[in-house]
């Protein structure tokens, strides 16, 4: 199937339960979903790009539903792929649900931000520091940020009942990236495989309370 095939049917299924899609239009978005292949990091532009065997593709996917927001993705292998290929995805899946465990009351952000860093670099990946996590809820995008990695500030306190999305884009090769000439599609610098994967998670005491819950990988 094209990536622009699996839109279409991403963009049916959020029509068919009465939901919006909120990408679509977003900052002139054209499409429902990202979907980005390869070293796509993220905001590929569905297209009649086939899909192949070893491929691997990420799908992120924003909806408003009853004036809310959420927003998820998760990265998909394409029939065989290799095997540095699968622990991408195995340790940026692994680092989104350590960055759910940190996402506590009473915690900072730098939290979040400091478990996934640690689990991907422990791996010996490279987190994305030019974008980030960030709220979501009210808008597509709200404060605070939410970066992959530990930066001089900690960021604001986790406080009950705050709702983020927790985004970890992680890199085979280099962590730097740069934006193709759509404007849009961010890839890796080195041409190296990016995977992704994304929560919108409500801040409880006992860490984050996954709001996206069914968008998911059986990727142990």
């Amino acid at each position: 199937m094209t990536t622009r095939d699996i839109n279409r049917e991403v963009e049916g299924v959020i029509l068919a339960h009465g939901g919006q899609p909120s990408f679509k239009g977003f900052n002139g978005f054209p499409a429902a979903s990202c979907v980005s292949v390869n070293d796509e990091v993220v905001h590929g532009i569905p297209s009649s790009r086939t899909l192949r065997d070893g491929d691997i593709v990420a799908i992120d996917v924003g909806v408003r539903y009853r004036g809310l927001y959420s927003d998820a993705a998760l990265s998909l292998p394409v029939g065989e792929i290799s095997p540095e290929a699968m622990e991408l995805l195995r340790v940026t899946k692994r680092a989104l649900y350590e960055g759910i465990e940190a996402a506590r009351a009473g915690n900072w952000v730098r939290s979040i931000s400091r478990a996934v860093q640690d689990m991907v670099e422990m791996a010996g990946f490279h987190v994305v520091r030019d974008l980030v996590g960030h709220g979501v809820g009210h808008h597509v995008h709200e404060e605070p940020q939410v970066p992959n990695f530990v930066g001089p500030f900690r960021g604001r306190r986790l406080m009950e009942g705050m709702v983020v999305a927790i985004e970890p884009m992680v890199n085979a090769g280099t962590g730097k990236v740069k934006t193709l000439r759509d404007g849009w599609t961010v890839v890796t610098a080195d041409g190296g495989l990016s995977a992704h994967f994304e929560h919108t998670v409500a801040v409880t005491p006992h860490g984050g309370d996954i709001l996206t819950k069914g968008w998911d990988t059986a990727l142990p």
